[in-house]
Order: C-alpha cells, then structure tokens, then sequence
C-alpha cells in the first residue's frame, strides 16, 4: 500500500513540476533586439549612467544576432526633492523624491524617432535622526525609483517597439 501512494504521490508531482516547463513571461526583454551606438546623458549623470547601464546589459543579450537594430540613446533624468511635511518647529520631517527620465530612442540609420517618453516616479520618505542614515535612504529610494522606470521602460519597449 505504501509503495502505490509514494508512487501516486512521485507522479503528481513529477505533473505539477512538469506544467511550468514552457513558462514565458508576456514582456520578457530577450524580444528586444538592439544594440546601443551612440549615447548622451544629460542632468543626474549619476542615475542617468544606471538606467544605461542596465540598458547596455540587456543590449549585449542581443549582440550577435544579425536582427539587432542599432539605435541613439538620450537620457535625461531630472531628481526633485521636495519636503512634504514639517513639525512644529519647523524641522522637516517627510521628503518626497521624484525622479523625471526622459528617454528618446532615435534609429541609428534613419534617424526616425522611436520612442519619445518622460517616465516618472516618485516616493515618500521620512527624515531619520542622523543626516547620514537620511542620505542612505534617499539614495535607496532613488535606486528603487530607478529601477521602477527601467521596468516601466521595458515595457514599453516590448509593447512598443519592434526592435
């Protein structure tokens, strides 16, 4: 009796492992085949060079397809930080931090424009006792941030585009 339900049980699972075998997700970035050429990046080179370079990673996936159209690269993103709340000697309490990328895509050969848009995104945050502990975390939101608009970047390249 034993040895039938371990081997019910080996079946079933060998099934439900065996079900997930063909999974691809709907925006997946392989579909996107380019290769940067040339490049500018404009206002916070320091988080306009992060976008770019996961753009540059995704773009050497591609290298060796003889499909891979090579386009112009313009980032710029613009960092607003803003304080949103103060107690009531006037400290500041609360920031919020907005980030502003414009991205525009330009066909290296026909210079066509292929994509033109400004992402945003932006986050709330809490001043902490230490200025130090303050930065860390405004510099961990902004990377978060950035990481959100490379996502949303991604999808509208997939949506988009046929690079």
């Amino acid at each position: 009796m034993k040895k039938i339900f371990y081997f019910a049980c080996s079946i079933t699972l060998l099934l439900i492992i065996s079900g997930c075998a063909g999974y691809k997700p709907i925006f997946g970035s392989t579909n996107i085949k380019f290769k940067i050429t040339n490049y500018s990046i404009e206002g916070n080179k320091i988080l306009g060079n992060k976008i770019y370079a996961q753009l540059l990673d995704l773009s050497k996936l591609n290298e060796n397809d003889p499909d891979t159209k090579g386009i112009d690269l313009y980032i710029q993103v613009i960092k607003n930080k803003i304080p949103t709340s103060k107690n009531t000697v006037g400290k500041i309490i609360e920031y919020q931090l907005t980030l502003n990328a414009e991205i525009i895509i330009n066909d290296d050969l026909t210079e066509t424009k292929l994509l033109n848009q400004t992402f945003t995104s932006s986050s709330k945050y809490k001043a902490q006792d230490q200025y130090s502990e303050t930065l860390n975390l405004e510099n961990q939101i902004a990377e978060n941030l950035i990481n959100s608009i490379y996502q949303d970047l991604l999808i509208t390249l997939s949506t988009n585009l046929t690079l």
